[in-house]
């Protein structure tokens, strides 16, 4: 991944009908990927330790905190965290791809100083299998 803006990550949600919207004005955003080694070390493993190839958990987790600016893109966040239902979300990074899948919205923070706009954070957590695409798709 060569050098890109962090503003032009975007945070997307479908909205039902297979059409992604911008969830909000995202101002920092991170994403993990992850895998979980098994381990399958026998005393025939010579003192090396040896991981079993493809057998591990994968997952993605993915935060990003900043504005709404989309009122039906943030009715419909609200919904799926209070039903528990898993949403089809993508993370697209410039220059490197988009990662897109089945997400649980696990957490969704309001923040409203008295002086200043309402923000919010959230973060989600893969909920089956992620796809990723090489290349930017805005």
């Amino acid at each position: 991944m060569g050098i890109t803006r962090g503003k032009d990550m975007l945070l997307k949600l479908d909205d039902g009908s297979g059409s992604y919207r911008v969830i909000g004005g995202l101002r920092t955003k991170s994403f993990t990927l992850s895998s979980a080694a098994v381990d399958v070390t026998t005393a025939e493993s010579k003192g090396w330790r040896e991981l079993l190839s493809c057998g591990g958990l994968r997952q993605v987790n993915i935060s990003g905190e900043g504005v709404f600016i989309n009122d039906a893109a943030s009715d419909q966040a609200q919904s799926l965290f209070f039903s528990g239902e898993h949403g089809r979300w993508q993370l697209v990074i410039p220059d490197y791809g988009t990662l897109s899948g089945p997400f649980q919205l696990s957490s969704l923070e309001y923040t409203g100083p008295t002086r200043g706009e309402t923000t919010f954070r959230m973060s989600l957590a893969s909920a089956g299998e992620i796809t990723f695409t090489n290349g930017s798709i805005a």
